[in-house]
């Protein structure tokens, strides 16, 4: 019974170990061509920089997909795009605020919402089989980055007409401009997949 015992729990133990071995896995090393890709397709955008260190880490994972990529840059904008809609949401109850300056970060939270809501329904038709026609899945996607742009861009414009808090503002105002590069890499990039796809014979 006990010799029993010793092997499950030694089996046992071997299951975690190769277990925690898989998750601590490193991911696959990018090939200096997968690099490339992305350095290359990264200086077609307004912001080549942010756009290569931002799509570096997945370079593995895109490789020389001009799909994947545009998959992965909407990926980043929807999650930039929450994680200010977050931070925002926490400076608007920051103690003193006139009521002005609450009502605009209000207003901000609101149409980032709007935002991430287009940038989710790009990522879903990117991922879609081709059901309906190339031209009109790209035309669907192009109109809800580019609205979602806009939105972001609205709540900028929102800070822009009031007084408030200088530190505030900033803060705000640095927040959104990253989340308004992150989608205009994205929109960039579903433009040049768009146009590559149209274009091949």
């Amino acid at each position: 019974m006990g010799g029993r015992s010793y092997f499950f729990n030694a089996v046992a133990a071997l299951f975690i170990i190769l277990q925690l071995g898989s998750a601590t896995r490193p991911a696959p090393k990018p090939s200096k061509s997968d690099m490339q890709f992305i350095k290359t397709s990264c200086w077609t955008t307004s912001y080549p920089r942010l756009c290569t260190i931002s799509l570096s880490d997945y370079a593995s994972k895109i490789h020389s997909s001009p799909k994947i990529l545009a998959e992965t840059a909407l990926s980043i904008a929807l999650a930039t795009a929450r994680s200010t809609s977050t931070a925002i949401t926490k400076l608007s109850k920051t103690r003193n605020l006139k009521p002005r300056e609450a009502a605009a970060m209000s207003d901000c939270v609101e149409v980032l919402g709007d935002s991430v809501d287009e940038l989710q329904m790009s990522i879903k038709e990117m991922k879609n089989p081709e059901s309906r026609s190339f031209g009109l899945q790209m035309s669907n996607i192009q109109t809800w980055v580019s609205a979602a742009f806009t939105y972001e861009d609205t709540c900028i414009d929102g800070f822009d007409e009031i007084a408030m808090n200088g530190k505030v503002k900033d803060k705000v105002r640095g927040y959104i401009l990253r989340v308004e590069q992150m989608t205009s890499i994205a929109l960039a990039l579903v433009n040049n997949y768009a146009d590559g796809q149209t274009g091949s014979p």
